[in-house]
């Protein structure tokens, strides 16, 4: 199946193999294809799906399904990749899940931090976006946005021993995992529900705040 991920200055996408043998239940990542830039997510997102699919030796059409994270994540970057995979999803026939880019980097990091984990990425405009996890991975808080000096202020409520994402350096805890999500980690998330065959309900953007464009102002009427 097919993971990408334009909810943070990267450009993601991958292949990933969702296998739920007698024994064991693997989630293995064949191919990554990532550029850190976020002014081309648009430019560079279908030449990643492509470059990925020729990795994996794969075709767009042998593909079972779509996992596309949600954010939260700035307006344009992150609608760039969800309507890719809903085009796609439409064009090829298949399911299209949507899944919060900060729970997908946590469970790269989970591991790694060794108890309660924060994810934070660069929201603009001086502030962030983050979420809260326990160190079984399962999200306590969040996601929301912030100040960097108010999440800091928040942090020994939210019991957390690290850091990870973007930019998790504003939380002064050890830093762990990736800065943004991987493909196995986008499937991680939504592993349950695709081996189940559940039917995906509508993409849901994460925004959490109203874009920077705004309509212009309606023009005042001359009177002569």
């Amino acid at each position: 199946m097919l993971a990408i991920d334009t909810a943070t200055p990267a450009i993601t996408a991958g292949l990933v193999e969702l296998t739920d043998p007698p024994t064991e239940q693997r989630i293995e990542q064949r191919s990554v294809r990532v550029t850190e830039n976020p002014r081309q997510h648009g430019e560079l997102l279908i030449g990643h799906v492509q470059a990925a699919c020729a990795d994996a030796g794969a075709k767009l059409a042998e593909l079972s399904a779509v996992v596309v994270g949600v954010g939260p994540g700035p307006f344009t970057g992150l609608r760039v990749g969800m309507v890719t995979a809903a085009a796609l999803g439409d064009a090829l026939g298949l399911p299209v899940h949507g899944v919060g880019t900060l729970d997908a980097i946590a469970v790269d990091a989970v591991a790694a931090a060794a108890g309660p984990l924060v994810v934070i990425t660069d929201a603009r405009r001086r502030e962030v976006y983050w979420a809260a996890f326990d160190a079984a991975g399962t999200r306590t808080a969040g996601p929301a946005v912030l100040a960097p000096d108010a999440l800091v202020a928040r942090l020994p409520e939210l019991g957390a021993v690290a850091a990870a994402g973007a930019s998790a350096g504003v939380a002064g805890l050890p830093v762990v995992g990736p800065s943004g999500p991987s493909p196995a980690g986008l499937v991680a998330v939504a592993a349950s529900a695709l081996r189940a065959g559940a039917v995906p309900g509508p993409l849901e953007p994460l925004y959490l705040r109203r874009p920077d464009a705004v309509p212009p102002a309606a023009t005042k009427a001359v009177t002569p």
